[in-house]
């Protein structure tokens, strides 16, 4: 079988994103500026409503076009759907801590709906968890929006609004499908029962099954042998192969939380590739959980089932609601 190629979130949703050519939005040029965190957090009455907007293009009018929305996921839930995602200006800068909220419309850019406001999530860990692989990288992610947006079954239209500079600007758009069916284990399913390589089984030497610098802490029990005994935060991602730069900042939260959790939980980190060369492909335990994007962070309860799952890049806030729901299922 051939393998899949080699995606991030971002890419995979980029591949049925467009830029929105909505009339009378480009009045003010581009305003591309990173802005400092708001004083305080935004509401939505701080945004336009939705109400009364019979398109998308009635939203932004007048609207100077602002940064790139950038998907951190491939997917996501029908319901309250996680939506996670960053904004990038013209020269491809960050642009964090901004107030901003997602609107949402259907795919002909009708009945819309929002605003939603998005928090700004910092990935930053404790200096001791920082891995060199992530303090090495200037184009690491240093942080995510997040938004809990109502979404139905199907594809939906997705824009941020941001205040830059005290004015308001429309980010680019995207074309996010909702419910999709497939994919790796939903919350409430078993997790999938595979063989996850350990220390022991490399003779010890790390570097064959993690690409961390240094090596984490997460590589000392097999999956198949605790799977249905014990709480589980299993995370798929390659630290230093990552094109989206959010897998090192993702791996070094997730250890941060190993070492606050003790041993009330298995930690296990399943690399990418086999070999760890992105042109051999995708090990075969992403394969068995029908993995096409990284990073994924399941965290799976006693019973064997999925308790929490989040793709793409998590704060360690996220990280740790996650976990608390497998230590009580």
């Amino acid at each position: 079988m051939t393998p899949p190629p080699r995606q991030t979130a971002a890419a995979l949703l980029a591949a049925a994103a467009f830029v929105l050519a909505l009339a009378g939005c480009g009045g003010g040029g581009d305003d591309n500026g990173a802005s400092a965190p708001p004083a305080t957090a935004p509401t939505a009455q701080a945004f336009p409503s939705a109400s009364g907007k019979a398109t998308l293009g009635d939203l932004v009018k007048g609207l100077p076009q602002g940064p790139n929305l950038a998907p951190s996921q491939s997917r996501l839930d029908a319901g309250d759907a996680r939506f996670a995602f960053g904004l990038f200006d013209r020269g491809n800068k960050a642009v964090n801590g901004a107030a901003v909220a997602v609107y949402t419309a259907s795919e002909t850019q009708t009945d819309v709906r929002g605003p939603y406001v998005a928090r700004f999530e910092s990935l930053d860990v404790d200096r001791r968890f920082q891995s060199r692989t992530t303090a090495s990288d200037p184009n690491t992610a240093r942080g995510i929006y997040v938004a809990h947006i109502p979404l139905t079954k199907g594809r939906h239209v997705l824009i941020a609004l941001v205040r830059l500079d005290d004015r308001l600007v429309a980010s680019s758009a995207s074309l996010a499908p909702a419910g999709v069916p497939g994919g790796p284990p939903s919350v409430g399913q078993p997790a999938i029962r595979v063989h996850t390589p350990t220390a022991a089984s490399v003779g010890g030497d790390l570097s064959k099954i993690d690409t961390r610098v240094p090596p984490d802490g997460m590589h000392s029990v097999d999956l198949a042998n605790v799977l249905g005994r014990r709480p589980v935060i299993l995370v798929f991602a390659t630290p230093a192969l990552c094109q989206s730069r959010t897998c090192g900042p993702v791996v070094d939260e997730v250890e941060q939380l190993r070492s606050e959790l003790g041993g009330r939980a298995a930690f296990i980190h399943m690399e990418v590739y086999n070999d760890n060369d992105a042109s051999r492909g995708y090990r075969p335990q992403l394969r068995a959980w029908r993995l096409t994007t990284e990073p994924w962070v399941f965290a799976i309860g006693r019973n064997g089932r999925v308790a929490a799952r989040i793709e793409g890049a998590a704060s360690l806030g996220e990280l740790r609601a996650a976990a608390q729901k497998a230590l009580r299922s």
